[in-house]
């Protein structure tokens, strides 16, 4: 499963540390952030991957693509 998301993350900095601590996470998923958050996975609701970064401050929008 593939999600895609919208994000207010504008430094990579800060993609970084939410990219580190999505890893924590979900250490088996692939994660790519250029602009936009692809989270690649098993068994994950996008509910999950928002939490995480509102744990951070930032928020997230699950854009309707599928990639599957």
């Amino acid at each position: 499963m593939i999600k895609v998301f919208k994000t207010d993350i504008d430094s990579l900095i800060q993609a970084d540390l939410v990219k580190n601590s999505l890893l924590v996470k979900f250490p088996d998923f692939r994660i790519d952030f250029d602009r936009i958050l692809r989270v690649e996975g098993t068994c994950f609701r996008a509910e999950e991957i928002s939490v995480c970064l509102k744990e951070h401050g930032f928020t997230c929008i699950d854009l309707p693509i599928d990639l599957s």
